[in-house]
């Protein structure tokens, strides 16, 4: 609901502001006036684009502020909560242009983009002007007109949770059998890698290991004569160092007690001859397990050339890798083998979720059909009402495949003149016969769709006396559940309402600006009598207006 709205500095308007009821709200004024700058000022926090031009002094900037209740509003929280802006009880939506034409939105004093700003108004407010009310030939509304008349929105949410998976399994479906006939096209050559890579059957980390053992075999001979020579000079030479370090040992015992010294140090040269035993030992249990092996080499040499030319070949560097594409290949090769049972397994759940949508499509269509003809006879009756006695409208429902919002197309047809010629709504009404239609249609529809504000733009252009007094009879019926904002200049429709609020300008000096204010209940008496009889309003119209607006 649109508590409040401020505007300052904007086309002729130097500042205004507004309170609104949350049921009937009328604007009348002569014209010229400036209701039609109310309603620009307005759209520019819907969203509109604007440029300098509206700027009354060029060198202030223009300032828009409307405020909303939106306390129950499930959408427009969502909205918030999805573009992370604040969420208060009361939503604030502005919008500044500068004295150098830049635009500024915000929503609750975020800064936003156009496009969030009409997004988020069109969860707001509903602005019906002249010759801009496309909403009604949209498919997507006829349908939700149905549905909502049907009351089907709990068949809607469970058709909507099944026809989800349903298409989720079909892609899944359409994703397996295309890896099906790319697995086919390739499993060949998925095959002769894999052969290939198991016929030379290599273990963790063999690559390796037989290089450094390679080398150790071509370097035997070397390394056996070095270890040789150790265990040679540490135990058997003309001056062994073993014997050389033990003989050194007892000449220094003697005299151990001597000097406080001489223990450690006797010990550590104790120490040393026995590592240099264990390192005489071990060098000869060295040597004697290394020998070279000339068949040993050749294969060593046959099995990493074999390694090597498959490394070089898969573009990989170690064992591990070749590995693990050995492993990538064989689950590849197995997914062949089993895509075949995962296709059938997945065309029966495809064939099973698409039946239990088609069911429950099938009573959502029963549903909509079943409304064609009460909506008819209703809008039908409205239109007579509402002063277009030849008027009538058709709504079909034809079959289509399951789409998101079940397996009907919705067209609403429009006859003007009883010629039996329906055509769509948008190619044959014209512009105060849409705004009029629409109005019908959303009055038999309040109830059951959680509509925005309504804002109509001069929708009683065309008609005047009983049809004029009808439309006022429908909004305030349609006011008592939302809020509705009405443009007129039929006295008949300004009676109906709650908040009555009056268009002028006001004269200073050289400036002309427009103003606004809203009447008091004899001021509206006053309003609508001059709208029957003229500026000075004579005791008749006076007596008719006080009718009109139930005094």
């Amino acid at each position: 609901m649109l508590q409040q709205l401020h505007i300052r500095n904007y086309a002729i308007i130097d500042e205004i502001e507004i309170s609104f009821s949350p049921n009937l709200n009328i604007i009348t004024g002569e014209t010229g006036a400036g209701k039609s700058i109310v309603m620009g000022a307005l759209s520019l926090i819907l969203g509109e684009r604007a440029d300098t031009s509206v700027l009354m002094h060029s060198d202030k900037k223009c300032f828009i502020e409307g405020f909303f209740k939106v306390e129950d509003k499930q959408a427009v929280k969502e909205f918030l909560q999805k573009n992370e802006l604040d969420n208060e009880e009361t939503l604030v939506i502005r919008r500044e242009i500068a004295s150098n034409g830049k635009s500024r939105a915000f929503i609750n004093d975020t800064p936003a983009t156009l496009q969030q700003l009409k997004t988020l108004a069109s969860l707001l407010v509903d602005l019906h002007q002249q010759f801009d009310t496309l909403e009604i030939g949209d498919s997507d509304f006829q349908r939700e007109v149905l549905d909502a008349l049907a009351g089907n929105q709990s068949l809607l949410n469970t058709y909507s949770g099944v026809y989800k998976q349903w298409a989720t399994s079909k892609k899944e479906l359409e994703q397996l059998v295309s890896q099906k006939n790319n697995f086919t096209k390739e499993l060949d050559y998925f095959r002769f890698l894999f052969d290939e890579l198991s016929e030379v059957n290599l273990q963790p980390n063999e690559l390796e290991d037989l290089d450094n053992e390679l080398k150790l075999l071509t370097n035997s001979e070397g390394i056996k004569t070095a270890l040789s020579r150790v265990a040679f000079d540490l135990k058997e030479s003309e001056v062994p160092v073993i014997q050389t370090v033990k003989q050194l040992v007892n000449q220094l015992h003697g005299f151990s007690s001597f000097h406080h010294d001489l223990p450690p140090l006797i010990n550590r040269l104790q120490s040393v001859h026995i590592e240099l035993q264990d390192i005489a030992s071990e060098a000869e249990g060295i040597s004697d397990a290394v020998n070279y092996d000339e068949q040993r080499i050749d294969w060593i040499n046959e099995r990493i050339a074999a390694g090597y030319k498959l490394l070089k070949k898969h573009g990989v560097k170690t064992t591990a890798e070749l590995l693990q594409l050995q492993s990538e290949l064989e689950q590849k090769l197995q997914a062949v083998l089993h895509i075949d049972d995962a296709i059938v397994e997945k065309e029966k759940q495809v064939e099973t979720l698409f039946k239990q949508a088609n069911t429950q499509a099938e009573k959502i269509a029963a549903q909509r059909r079943k409304q064609t003809s009460p909506l008819e006879q209703k809008v039908n009756a409205l239109l007579f009402q509402v002063g277009m006695p030849n008027a009538r409208i058709k709504a079909e429902v034809k079959d289509t495949e399951l789409n998101a919002t079940g397996s009907n197309e919705i067209e609403f047809l429009f006859d003007a003149n009883k010629s039996n010629r329906f055509e769509p709504i948008s190619k044959v009404a014209s512009g105060g016969e849409l705004s009029r239609l629409m109005l019908c249609i959303k009055s038999l529809v309040a109830q059951s769709i959680d509509l925005p504000t309504m804002i109509f733009d001069e929708i009683d252009t065309g008609i005047s006396g009983e049809a004029a007094k009808q439309v006022g009879v429908i909004m305030k019926e349609l006011a008592n559940s939302r809020q509705v904002i009405c443009i007129t200049h039929q006295p008949q429709i300004a009676g109906k309402a709650n908040a009555h609020f009056f268009v002028y300008k006001d004269v200073k000096g050289d400036s002309v600006k427009t103003n606004i204010r809203q009447l008091a209940h004899e001021e509206r008496i006053n309003a609508i009598a001059q709208m029957l009889s003229g500026e000075k309003p004579t005791a008749a119209a006076l007596e008719n207006a006080r009718e009109m607006v139930g005094a």
